[in-house]
């Protein structure tokens, strides 16, 4: 009886240590961002999040995790500057600063807010993010050059897409497929980063910049990671596109949207994992590969709380 109570003592303690353990694990001193990308969205009605179940695995275990809501389709200024207002009171209820997250575009989205307001800003992680351009978007541009009546429909056909997206989120953005594109393409993503280079390497070197910089006086932390896979899972419908977008790169590493080396942003955390750009935020739906994104956003919620982020 008495070892029968010994090991109930003991197994008790071990699971009272886990739970508090857990419940702190992702814990940051500020709260956590998350920016969508192209043809994104906070949430639909409300049930769907375009970051699918992160931000409550984030929370479950003590982040405090707001999800930005910025245009659908339009450049990554515009797209900035409605970040950073949307930024100012997040940053105030959380201790002066967030830590920002962002995919696909909401990487070069997040470095222009940071440009806006670097006071507010603690650190920023590109996931999969468009940091150098993507060759889909030179490749779409190439397709429908600028002025033709072939960019002018797709324009007016996937802004309006966008403006039916504001409608289901709840949101009221400028809609603009075209700026998106010409924002995401090469030559204006080095134009970005000639005006906001804080983090960026030499892209011809497929290198990185500091994990830590001074930007405009205020101490920011960077990081990036990505997938390096086209198609994942058969089950996803999402992946039969990806897989053909994906063909553009040839030989090239990338997530069948973006090259690997264009994603590189400060500390590189990996460039391997089994994830398709979809994947990356666990969609569709949570079908996904071998690597569980989910688990990169909440490793990388500890790796900032480490930091005193």
């Amino acid at each position: 009886m008495r070892l029968l109570t010994c090991v109930t003592l003991v197994l008790t303690g071990l699971l009272s240590l886990s739970t508090a353990q857990a419940g702190t694990y992702t814990q940051t001193k500020y709260p956590i961002v998350l920016v969508h990308g192209i043809a994104g969205f906070d949430s639909i009605g409300g049930l769907v999040n375009y970051f699918y179940t992160v931000p409550w695995n984030l929370e479950r275990d003590g982040a405090r995790v707001h999800v930005a809501s910025v245009a659908s389709f339009n450049n990554s200024y515009q797209r900035g500057a409605e970040l950073a207002k949307q930024i100012a009171p997040w940053a105030q209820a959380g201790g002066g600063k967030v830590n920002i997250i962002g995919h696909s575009q909401g990487s070069p989205t997040a470095r222009i807010a940071m440009a806006l307001r670097p006071e507010l800003v603690a650190s920023i992680t590109s996931v999969d993010g468009v940091n150098h351009g993507s060759k889909v978007a030179d490749v779409v541009l190439g397709i429908a050059p600028a002025g033709s009546l072939s960019q002018s429909a797709m324009n007016a056909l996937v802004s309006a897409v966008g403006k039916i997206i504001n409608g289901l989120s709840g949101a009221d953005h400028p809609q603009s497929f075209t700026e998106s594109l010409r924002s995401l393409s090469s030559p204006e993503s080095a134009a970005i980063n000639a005006r906001h280079p804080w983090g960026v390497g030499n892209y011809a070197q497929c290198g990185t910049g500091s994990e830590v910089e001074s930007v405009l006086g205020h101490s920011v932390q960077f990081f990036s990671w990505t997938g390096r896979s086209r198609f994942t899972n058969p089950f996803d419908p999402l992946d039969y596109f990806f897989a053909t977008a994906g063909s553009v790169f040839g030989r090239e590493s990338s997530d069948a949207m973006v090259g690997t080396c264009s994603t590189k942003l400060g500390k590189v955390i990996g460039t391997d994992y089994a994830m398709n750009h979809g994947d990356a935020i666990n969609h569709l739906l949570g079908l996904r590969g071998w690597t569980s994104p989910v688990s990169l956003y909440r490793q990388h919620a500890n790796r900032l709380k480490s930091r005193g982020l």
